[in-house]
């Protein structure tokens, strides 16, 4: 008997969340713990600095809380599938987290994440903790620059995370750890395309609808409107498309400019597919006179199985570069 729902090997499918937590911690092979209800803490963490807290909702896996590890974030609060963490989710988190200089929260532009982080900064304060906030915002497609506080956070917070894990490992004040964080995210530029969405787990339901002949341009992590629907096409023909998309806005990109270009799988894309179209966008770097620092290829930024792509841009400079190369361990991101 056949259906339309997505097959998943799971349990409860209410219950996802709370079961692939408990699969991550085991996935660290005991570098962090399992903090209060759902928060994900590393054993290790420098004594006497600021702390870096990540999180959102599960079912992107790895991010958010698959980026916590040494070089990356202290910690991550997990809230449900597709669903910020609550309030107190995320106390518990900044409680593990704080060492007596601060905490930095690092996360995306989504109503719920910002209603709940800011709930539990507000709680935070009450016990003495200090908290700062960088929202991460590289969607390009999601508002114009003039609005750019309203974008969407989506792949770029993995180089984000990354730098601001490095910075973390190394400076001594929260002013400065969140000034680094913010000039990473400032210098992100992210474009998505999809063409099939992922499911819900609970319900085996699609989050959207998209035409088999049709590519969603622009389009969020979860399905949300991007720029328009364009005709089914090639990698030769996709790529300057994202990529124009990038260029055309704030980030001043030059010749002789270093870069961190991050092509991700939104899920079910195979690596062979990314690797295609990563053929097509190098001629096109180069012809702008840009210099790859650094490639990264692979599926962090998830949504189940939904099929698509996205292409980032983090600009270095001498700063982004320096933390950029120092080495980082995660189940998410590591880098040697």
């Amino acid at each position: 008997m056949s259906t339309n729902s997505a097959k998943k090997i799971i349990n409860d499918p209410l219950k996802c969340a709370d079961d692939l937590f408990e699969g991550l911690v085991i996935a660290y092979d005991g570098k962090a713990r399992s903090v209060g209800r759902r928060s994900i803490i590393m054993n290790d963490l420098r004594p006497d600095a600021p702390a870096l807290l990540v999180g959102g909702g599960a079912g992107h896996e790895p991010i958010y809380h698959g980026l916590v590890g040494k070089g990356m974030a202290d910690g991550a609060a997990v809230g449900d599938i597709f669903a910020a963490p609550p309030p107190d989710i995320v106390l518990e988190a900044t409680q593990a987290v704080n060492r007596g200089k601060g905490v930095l929260y690092l996360y995306g532009n989504y109503a719920g994440d910002v209603m709940n982080f800011d709930i539990g900064a507000e709680l935070a304060a009450d016990e003495g903790i200090t908290i700062k906030t960088v929202i991460i915002n590289d969607d390009v497609c999601s508002a114009p620059t003039n609005m750019k506080q309203n974008r969407r956070g989506v792949a770029g917070l993995v180089p984000i995370t990354k730098i601001a894990g490095a910075a973390a490992m190394v400076v001594d004040s929260l002013d400065e750890l969140a000034r680094i964080a913010q000039k990473a995210v400032d210098m992100t530029r992210t474009v998505g395309v999809s063409t099939k969405p992922g499911s819900i787990p609970a319900t085996g339901a699609p989050t959207f609808e998209l035409a088999d002949d049709v590519i969603g341009l622009g389009m969020g992590i979860h399905g949300e409107k991007g720029v328009g629907l364009i005709p089914m096409c090639t990698a030769d023909e996709l790529a300057p498309k994202i990529l124009d998309l990038i260029f055309a806005d704030d980030l001043p990109l030059n010749a002789g400019d270093e870069i961190v270009f991050f092509v991700n799988s939104l899920g079910s894309t195979h690596m062979m597919e990314l690797l295609i179209l990563l053929r097509a966008a190098k001629p096109i770097l180069e012809a702008r006179g840009l210099k790859v620092h650094q490639t990264i290829v692979d599926n962090i930024v998830t949504c189940q199985e939904m099929a698509g792509v996205s292409f980032s841009i983090t600009k270095l400079d001498a700063e982004l570069k320096k933390l950029w190369d120092m080495p980082c361990e995660s189940v998410g991101y590591t880098k040697l």
